[in-house]
């Protein structure tokens, strides 16, 4: 993505970006799982990746493991300082699969962390269940939530407001540990930007973070200080990778949803249309 998308300072008011940082966030959402396969609402549930997701987990953390590999990510030279996953099997076996990439590439693996925070937006009664059996028994509760996500949510479900008050805590613990970790790689030289990108300052932390698509939405939002409303506006891929500076108590959009590292996988992907509403 060649323009950067610079937004209002909503974000910075809301206090989630501190001032005097300046780190990067790649975030990937994890690959499809079994329940994607099968068109069944997923939210809380924990199915495991399929096994065409376990070959896109493996291609994300190859293509993590060589970023500066043409054409090159928009990320600091060095390793990252973490890799923070939602706990749920889909999100959790992703981030494996990138530490393990990261490691095979000869470097020490980055250490994986586990944040509640980051869980899917919990889909109460229609989680588990296929996209046709939500559309035969919610109809008009399925439409409203997919016309007005602030307002209509599922049953037993969780409200967008709940939901990004989480993901927001979550998202600010890996916001605090960049501001808080080492500013360099483990040897102690500098980081550089990757060229292409602009300057950057030498000691430029960035993170990982392995998530689903609605947690994303409602962070990428918050980054950018836009309004729920537009939640199904900014979709994220399975296994693909967006990467936001922080700087300046502002976000910046660099690049979403780049998934060409997935082009090797044989057929097509799964349409995940055959589930609208579904997270």
């Amino acid at each position: 993505m060649a323009r950067r998308a610079r937004v209002s300072p909503r974000a910075a008011a809301s206090g989630l970006i501190p001032a005097d940082l300046e780190a990067t966030l790649v975030l990937v959402r994890h690959g499809e799982s079994t329940w994607i396969v099968e068109h069944r609402f997923q939210g809380r549930g924990d199915p495991a990746l399929s096994p065409r997701g376990r070959q896109q987990a493996a291609l994300v953390g190859a293509r993590l493991a060589a970023p500066l590999s043409p054409p090159a990510l928009p990320v600091p030279a060095g390793p990252p300082l973490g890799i923070w996953h939602s706990p749920l099997r889909r999100a959790a076996e992703t981030a494996e699969a990138i530490a393990g990439a990261m490691a095979e590439r000869g470097g020490a693996a980055p250490p994986l962390v586990p944040q509640d925070g980051l869980t899917e937006i919990a889909q109460g009664a229609w989680e588990g269940l296929p996209a046709s059996e939500v559309e035969a028994g919610w109809g008009p509760r399925l439409a409203g939530w997919r016309r007005d996500p602030t307002h209509v949510h599922a049953p037993q479900g969780e409200s967008l407001r709940d939901a990004d008050r989480r993901v927001s805590d979550g998202l600010g613990a890996v916001i605090t540990a960049l501001g808080a970790g080492p500013s360099g790689p483990a040897s102690g030289g500098p980081r550089t930007f990757v060229p292409g990108y602009g300057a950057g300052p030498a000691t430029h932390p960035w993170a990982v973070v392995v998530a689903h698509d609605g947690v994303f939405r409602l962070a990428l939002l918050r980054l950018l200080g836009i309004p729920r409303s537009h939640f199904w506006s900014v979709p994220f891929v399975l296994a693909g990778v967006s990467v936001v500076e922080l700087r300046d108590g502002l976000a910046v959009l660099r690049a979403h949803g780049l998934d060409a590292h997935l082009a090797a996988l044989d057929g097509q992907a799964e349409d995940e249309r055959a589930r609208p509403g579904a997270l």
